[in-house]
């Protein structure tokens, strides 16, 4: 996937104890390092370490991240879930 340098990503994470957290991160790798370090990433996650991500997308812009951040907290978890088998499932092709 190449994607612009001004993009953003809205991704999900699978915490330890099998929840789901939702963010938003300009540069991934350094948001999902951040979330499973000692000292950093978001206070939800802190106690759920290690995470794991399951799904990403692209987004133009931060707000368009934000809003489509906000659709995916609104979903129900068999509907997240739904987002992650496909998402999983196109990186296998």
């Amino acid at each position: 996937m190449e994607v612009s340098k001004a993009a953003w990503f809205v991704y999900l994470v699978r915490c330890q104890d099998g929840s789901l957290y939702c963010g938003i991160a300009k540069d991934l790798a350094r948001r999902l390092e951040e979330h499973n370090s000692a000292d950093r990433g978001a206070k939800y996650t802190k106690g759920r370490r290690p995470v794991q991500l399951v799904y990403a997308e692209a987004a133009a812009s931060r707000a368009q991240a934000t809003q489509r951040e906000g659709r995916i907290k609104r979903m129900t978890r068999t509907e997240k879930m739904t987002l992650i088998e496909t998402f999983t499932a196109g990186l296998e092709k």
